[in-house]
């Protein structure tokens, strides 16, 4: 019995030097910076502009098919 416990100290030591490393090798934290700006200022329906034109185009478009009724 005492010969059997011998022969797993080396591999006890063993295991235990690796899990110390595995500990240490998690300790530092990450630091990611993800930076999806692509400076366009984003797609064109978000802009203010591409909305007064748009309703101004849907504006004209219904005067048009409401008067073109009355001849």
């Amino acid at each position: 019995m005492k010969r059997e416990m011998f022969n797993m100290r080396p591999i006890a030591f063993i295991m235990f030097i690796l899990m110390s490393a595995q500990a240490f090798a998690q300790e530092k934290g990450l630091d990611i910076n993800v930076d999806i700006d692509k400076g366009d200022g984003g797609a064109f329906y978000t802009k203010p502009w591409v909305w007064v034109i748009g309703a101004a185009v849907f504006i004209l478009l219904l005067v048009a098919i409401l008067r073109g009724g009355k001849k």
